[in-house]
């Protein structure tokens, strides 16, 4: 059996096959050509806009595959495993995958939001290996609590009768077996839905994992589902599940059930020699994450945080027309003062003109002012060693449009949402 390999690049670098190249990370030729493949079935499909690899050509080195905008792990049948992880620069040392995690957990609008972190050295293990950790934990979670039971109709040729004869099986079944009788019955036991669909992750995660501590801790698992049979329609088995407060324990490990037999992060993709692909786009999962931070440093008692806000249209008449969705919208309570940012994954650079900010994104932070009348429109980047710690980046128009430019150090945002914060407080007292 070949040994899996797991393949690791950070957003921005690059992808070559066959030969050494400074920079570029070597893939065998066959792991190439799949990833191509891969990305070939998956451009046009609806992924936020957003393309998930690039390819492109050099002369005298070949195809090139570029890491961008998503990251996560594509893993292929043959336990290939390319993981893609963001490029973070910061004043102190963090853990990328820490981050990730974190990142993860802060999303609005996914399942995400329930994962428990895992009580392990994440730098030290696979994407895919933590994610079978993160299960194992919530797994052992339920199983202390206590597997939900439930009454399940059975039907069954015995040799007592019990429950009510079933007369057509009975007689096709046993008119030379007097001695049997086909019945239907009702049981009360841990053969539920939900345990069949969490004993399928473990058995799945089992065949899947190259941990030993995780496969000897999901072979304990299995042993608490000794007496439930495995799930035969995943899609199925999740549309009968239906929460309620007595399957409340149940919530975190269905979530990444879901996750883990679906194969899928944001959206699905395609690929025949790909077993899974767990890819999430960086603009989305920096968007979710400053706004969580952002309502944890901003006082609740001061300022007012809406994220993806939806109070204004561009146009009024003929009826409402293109909707206007800033990212964060914070008001300040005492007099109403507005503040509008945005969040941009993307890396600036000074030797760039107008530092790489596109012309669009500043169009629409002048139609955000415009609308809102706010008093201060901010654009919030990710941190980066290409463009000096001091400058101080703002843009201003004659008609009292001002945008100003702030990095955030992703291992210390909450120090720089603080920093922003007084910012502003300084800036409404001033005014």
């Amino acid at each position: 059996m070949a040994v899996a390999t797991t393949y690791q690049i950070t957003e921005y670098g690059s992808f070559v096959s066959g030969k050494e190249v400074p920079g570029c990370i070597t893939l065998p030729e066959n792991t190439f050509t799949q990833l191509e493949a891969f990305l070939l079935a998956n451009r046009n499909r609806d992924t936020d806009a957003l393309e998930l690899m690039g390819i492109s050509a050099r002369k005298g080195v070949g195809k090139i595959i570029t890491a961008r905008n998503y990251i996560g792990l594509i893993a292929m049948n043959d336990g290939t495993t390319i993981e893609i992880l963001p490029k973070v620069h910061s004043k102190v040392e963090g853990s990328v995958k820490s981050l990730v995690i974190d990142m993860l957990k802060a999303l609005r609008t996914s399942p995400y939001k329930a994962l428990q972190s895992c009580h392990v050295d994440v730098d030290k293990m696979a994407l895919f290996e933590i994610f079978i950790r993160m299960f194992i934990d919530e797994a052992f979670r339920l199983v202390k609590h206590g597997l939900k039971s439930n009454y399940e109709t059975i039907q069954a040729n015995e040799g007592v009768v019990k429950g009510k004869l079933v007369f057509n099986e009975q007689i096709k079944r046993n008119y030379a077996h007097r001695e049997r009788a086909y019945v239907e019955y009702d049981e009360f036991n841990h053969n539920r839905v939900e345990n069949k669909l969490i004993k399928s992750t473990l058995l799945y995660l089992y065949r899947k994992t190259t941990s030993s501590k995780n496969k000897t801790d999901l072979k304990t698992l299995l042993s608490a589902f000794s007496e439930v049979d495995q799930s035969s329609d995943f899609k199925s088995d999740f549309g009968k599940c239906v929460p309620d407060r007595n399957m409340k324990d149940y919530e975190a490990v269905l979530v990444w059930c879901k996750i883990l037999l679906s194969g899928q992060g944001f959206t699905s993709f395609e690929g025949t020699e790909i077993a899974y692909a767990l890819l999430f786009p960086m603009e989305t999962l920096f968007e979710s994450y400053i706004a969580s931070i952002m309502r944890k440093v901003f006082p609740e008692r001061e300022f007012s945080v809406s994220a993806q806000d939806q109070k204004y249209h561009l146009f009024d008449s003929p009826g409402k027309r293109f909707l206007m969705r800033p990212d964060l919208v914070v008001t300040r309570k005492s007099d109403g003062v507005i503040f509008v940012m945005d969040t941009k994954w993307k890396l600036l650079s000074a030797n760039k003109p107008n530092y790489g900010i596109s012309q669009p994104d500043m169009y629409q932070m002048y139609a955000y002012q415009k609308k809102y009348g706010a008093e201060d429109i901010t654009l919030l980047y990710p941190l980066t060693a290409d463009v000096p710690a001091n400058d101080e980046i703002v843009f201003r128009s004659k008609d009292g449009v001002t945008v100003r430019i702030e990095f955030i150090d992703l291992f210390r945002t909450k120090e720089s949402l603080t920093q922003l914060l007084g910012r502003l407080r300084k800036l409404t007292i001033e005014e």
